[in-house]
C-alpha cells in the first residue's frame, strides 16, 4: 500500500495545492474526516472548515468554504467553493466581514436570509481563527501553495 496520497485542492479561480501527503483531515458535511492512502472510494460534500494536510511532522492548514471532495485510494480531489492558506488571509478584511454579518444578524433578518448570513459569520470566524493560529507558520518546502500548478 502507498505511504502517501495525492491531493489536489482547486477553487473556481485557482489551483491552491497539488502534492503528496501522508494524511488529510477535512470538514465533511457530517463531521471531520481523516483520509489515509488506500481509503475506500467516496464522494461527499464539505462544510465550512479547516483542511489539514499532514506530511511527516509538518502540517499545512487551509480555510475552506464548502465544496465537494472525491476520494480514491490513491488520490483526493477537493473542489472547494473557496479555499485560502492562512498567509493569504487578510485579517482586517475578515474582521470587517464578521462585523458586518453580525450586525445583519442583530437586525433579525427574514428567515430566508438567515442561513446566508450565518454562513458568512462561520466563514469569517474560521478565517480569523486560522490567521491567528497559523499565520506565523511557514509552509514546508514539500507543501506548495499559491499560483497555478
Amino acid at each position: 500500500m502507498a505511504k502517501t496520497i495525492q491531493v489536489d485542492i482547486v477553487t473556481p479561480y485557482r489551483s491552491l495545492y497539488h502534492g503528496e501527503v501522508d494524511m488529510i483531515t477535512l470538514p465533511g458535511a457530517l463531521g471531520q474526516m481523516g483520509i489515509l492512502p488506500g481509503h475506500a472510494p467516496l464522494l461527499t460534500t464539505m462544510d465550512i472548515g479547516e483542511i489539514i494536510l499532514h506530511k511527516g511532522n509538518d502540517s499545512q492548514f487551509v480555510a475552506v468554504g464548502g465544496g465537494v471532495v472525491e476520494v480514491r485510494p490513491d488520490k483526493v480531489t477537493i473542489l472547494a467553493d473557496t479555499a485560502e492558506a492562512p498567509e493569504d488571509i487578510d485579517a482586517s478584511r475578515a474582521q470587517d466581514a464578521l462585523d458586518r454579518a453580525q450586525q445583519l444578524l442583530a437586525t433579525n433578518p427574514p428567515p430566508s436570509e438567515r442561513p446566508v448570513i450565518e454562513a458568512a459569520v462561520r466563514r469569517s470566524t474560521l478565517r480569523l481563527k486560522l490567521v491567528r493560529k497559523h499565520h506565523g507558520r511557514r509552509s514546508p518546502e514539500t507543501l506548495h501553495f499559491g499560483g497555478e500548478h
